[in-house]
């Protein structure tokens, strides 16, 4: 979407439609733009297919403002801002509501989300949770992938404690093109569903447990661990790359 933005900005300098100089002022903000501290980076969807998303915590509520602003007023693709508090939500909505109201999913808001074709073929994604407790990681995925114009299939609370719950969803998991699975506790699920399908398993261990959990340490070995070959493992509660590697492998499959 990103590159179809700069080809029409060079057919509409072809036509006439915009000027040289109109053009130049446009370009000017592709490669990044200053912002306070922060270098918005224009040029990331061009580079890497996916546009630079906005990490909450750390900023203030200007600085998110600022940051979705320039994102919002130069670009026409997703705008994504993860683990916000409310404060910086509420200031983003206030400063930002003519752009209209964002997808808000957990901790996560994003706007501008593509219209999905559902008449053409897309791949099948699954986002799976072992517990309700690790849904506000999976749905930071899940959006995130929204945003990329993908369509998960959203599967919740069929952890390894009932494994008869996971079973009814075994033909979607078999003809799944690619899955993301998050799991706290001692962080099992990936290796199951790893021995049910061959697609690609992105799994993501939360911070959900008691103590001998250590805050999702105990996933994130059990997941690197893994009898079941080939399961990918990002960061403890990384919804949000678990998406950015399920769409890298889409994009690269295309």
């Amino acid at each position: 979407m990103f590159e179809e933005t700069l080809r029409q900005l060079l057919t509409d300098v072809r036509s006439g439609a915009v000027s040289p100089d109109e053009a130049v002022a446009q370009l000017r903000r592709l490669p990044f733009t200053e912002v306070g501290d922060a270098l918005v980076d224009h040029h990331r969807a061009l580079r890497t297919g996916a546009p630079e998303a906005i990490y909450g915590p750390g900023k203030s509520p200007q600085h998110c403002v600022d940051i979705v602003g320039e994102l919002l007023a130069n670009g026409s693709g997703p705008v994504i801002l993860t683990r916000v508090i409310p404060a910086q939500r509420e200031a983003v909505l206030s400063a930002h509501a003519s752009y209209g109201m964002p997808e808000e999913a957990s901790n996560t808001m994003a706007w501008r989300l593509p219209t999905i074709d559902a008449s053409r073929p897309a791949p099948r994604v699954l986002a799976i949770s072992a517990g309700t407790s690790d849904v506000p990681v999976l749905d930071e995925c899940v959006l995130t992938l929204r945003a990329y114009g993908y369509a998960p299939q959203r599967i919740v609370d069929v952890g390894v404690a009932g494994l008869h719950r996971l079973l009814v969803h075994i033909d979607a998991i078999q003809n799944a093109d690619a899955i993301v699975c998050a799991a706290g506790m001692e962080g099992a699920l990936p290796s199951v569903i790893g021995g049910l399908t061959g697609a690609p398993i992105v799994a993501v261990p939360t911070s959900v447990g008691y103590g001998s959990s250590l805050e999702g340490i105990t996933a994130l070995l059990a997941m690197h661990s893994s009898c079941a070959s080939g399961i990918a493992v990002v960061g403890i509660d990384n919804g949000f790359g678990a998406a950015c590697a399920i769409a890298r492998m889409l994009r690269s499959a295309a």
